[in-house]
């Protein structure tokens, strides 16, 4: 856990917005990492790791076809963590985002053209000032079609840069939401939330690695 989420009071302050998703949503957010389409034949399932799920939200969230976006675990070993175990480091997860999308209105092409500048591809067990493997960034596909389009992509994006891109593409295993306090965070707490990333550092990093690229990415409104 970085220090920027360890200020004494702060999480005390979001805990009462909750601390769980009810178990309907919990439900349909696993069953869509194991059937992308799930009950919904026209929707589709991307899950993307790229350091505090906070920040990987708001800019899915402005893309037209995305339906919704989720924080929470994947890629661990303990069956429904909770943040606290996480943050410690030693459930084996990391913090993603679960993207449900219209892929008649957005490709996954679409999606993760979004998600390099939007990450640090030069680093593994952290992302910007938070440090960890709980932090790591990370493509998880969940089918042959992704896996091949994501190996396109990094391709592409290890031809921009002279340091090897650190970023694993692996097959999806159970994803669990996080609790109700992070869900749109970035909305119910805007001030605190830009006040985190500020200090974390993570758009001054963004514009070094990708320039324009970054700026068109970093426009959250």
């Amino acid at each position: 856990m970085s220090m920027s989420k360890r200020w004494p009071g702060f999480l005390a302050v979001v805990a009462v917005a909750g601390t769980v998703f009810t178990a309907v949503i919990a439900q349909d957010a696993t069953d869509t990492t194991d059937t992308p389409a799930a009950d919904n034949q026209e929707l589709a399932v991307a899950t993307f790791a790229g350091g505090c799920f906070w920040c990987m939200e708001p800019p899915y969230d402005k893309l037209d076809g995305v339906v919704s976006t989720i924080s929470g675990y994947i890629g661990g070993e303990v069956e429904d963590p909770s943040y606290q175990q996480v943050s410690a480091g030693t459930t084996g997860h990391t913090e993603a985002v679960q993207i449900r999308y219209d892929p008649q209105q957005v490709s996954y092409q679409e999606l993760l053209e979004v998600f390099w500048p939007n990450i640090d591809p030069l680093v593994d067990d952290r992302q910007f000032c938070d440090v960890g493997s709980q932090y790591r960034p990370e493509i998880f596909v969940h089918d042959q079609q992704q896996r091949a389009l994501a190996e396109t992509s990094l391709e592409r994006v290890a031809q921009r840069f002279e340091q090897p891109i650190r970023v694993p593409i692996t097959e999806a295993s159970t994803f669990y939401p996080a609790e109700d306090y992070h869900q749109d965070y970035y909305q119910k707490n805007p001030v605190r939330y830009k006040f985190y990333r500020y200090s974390c550092g993570r758009d001054e990093r963004l514009e070094e690695l990708w320039g324009e690229q970054a700026g068109e990415a970093l426009n959250l409104g």
